[in-house]
């Protein structure tokens, strides 16, 4: 039996190796599309500026139109493309692990305690210590990382782990809005709701340095378990029966995606279906390769964020559109065609 699993692995390594070139050259294509959506996102904004301005700031980079290219745009599509990165390689992680196409980062609870720490944070008025907002939003995504993790080494069954990420996810919910119940304050209220719909504005390098560092560790934890996710599409029993650690496999993944879904969290607030969407922009080229799809799937994220980010700005509006609204705009409806394609194979 094991002879027949270390062929399928062959087999299947044969394949992922005449699918790397194409993959590759789907990851030089997003590159491109990306590098299109940064300078599109640098250049274009709510307040427009003539040719000459541009060729000022670019000579210039301390002059005011340098400022508002290099010191108030540049930051912000830099963590739109963070945050959007971590989301989709997050959610590429987990539909790996749960095998299941329509898990996302959200599935495990992060989303919902990181929002907790953040109106925590909010509402006991540390809104005014640079960094204090973030930090509790991380502490809570690691807060709800560390349970599913502690509990997957004894959970065996992916369903399991998504019922235990929906109970975490909707305590975190019934946290939060107890937290507005609570608040004396409107504009602490306010506050809470604001960082609960997602926006990059405002964000410096300093924050796209803090956010950097949680990042890093996290998509190394998840490309570290891209091979696992590879083997485990044989079925859980026999990828086990080759060999492959299904502990610290779960464990690589879980803490990978919380990491990455907590930094996300605590760099542009609660943004929904980047993690769900992205995976599947992508799925079909590369033929649903769990290993191949973690590297796409971050490209596409982050080019699905750089662009919500252009269109919340450009937007001609009386108040600009919060991130997450943009992505649920188009998220939504992505998730019901998802869901809808999936009911006929339910039925099936």
């Amino acid at each position: 039996m094991s002879g027949l699993v270390r062929g399928r692995c062959r087999d299947a390594t044969g394949q992922g190796a005449d699918r790397a070139m194409s993959v590759m050259r789907l990851c030089l294509a997003m590159l491109g599309l990306l590098a299109l959506a940064v300078v599109g996102g640098v250049l274009f904004g709510e307040t427009s500026l003539a040719w000459d301005q541009y060729r000022q700031a670019m000579l210039h980079p301390l002059s005011p139109p340098g400022e508002v290219l290099w010191t108030i745009r540049a930051p912000r599509v830099a963590m739109a493309a963070l945050v959007g990165a971590a989301l989709g390689l997050a959610g590429a992680t987990m539909q790996g692990l749960l095998r299941n196409p329509l898990a996302d980062p959200g599935v495990l609870g992060v989303s919902a305690l990181s929002g907790l720490g953040a109106a925590l944070a909010i509402a006991a008025g540390l809104a005014v210590i640079p960094g204090a907002i973030e930090l509790a939003a991380l502490l809570g995504a690691l807060a709800a990382g560390g349970a599913v993790v502690g509990l997957a080494t004894r959970l065996r069954e992916p369903d399991a782990l998504i019922l235990l990420g929906v109970a975490i996810s909707a305590f975190g919910g019934a946290l939060t809005a107890l937290v507005f119940n609570l608040s004396p304050s409107p504009v602490a209220i306010a506050e809470v709701l604001a960082w609960l719909m997602g926006s990059v504005e405002n964000r410096d390098w300093s924050d796209n340095a803090r956010t950097l560092v949680p990042m890093v560790v996290g998509a190394a934890l998840c490309l570290k378990a891209g091979q696992g996710l590879r083997m485990l599409t044989l079925g859980e029993e026999v990828a086990a029966m080759s060999g492959l650690p299904m502990v610290r496999l779960r464990v690589y993944a879980l803490a990978g995606a919380s990491l990455l879904t907590g930094a996300a969290v605590a760099g542009a607030g609660v943004i929904g279906f980047v993690g769900l969407a992205a995976p599947h922009m992508v799925r079909a080229l590369v033929k649903d390769d769990p290993r191949l799809l973690l590297w796409p799937s971050a490209l596409a994220g982050a080019l699905l964020l750089v662009l919500a980010d252009l269109v919340a700005r450009i937007v001609p509006t009386e108040q600009e559109l919060k991130l997450g609204v943009v992505t649920a705009l188009f998220g939504a409806p992505a998730f019901a065609l998802l869901a809808w394609r999936a009911s006929r194979s339910w039925r099936a």
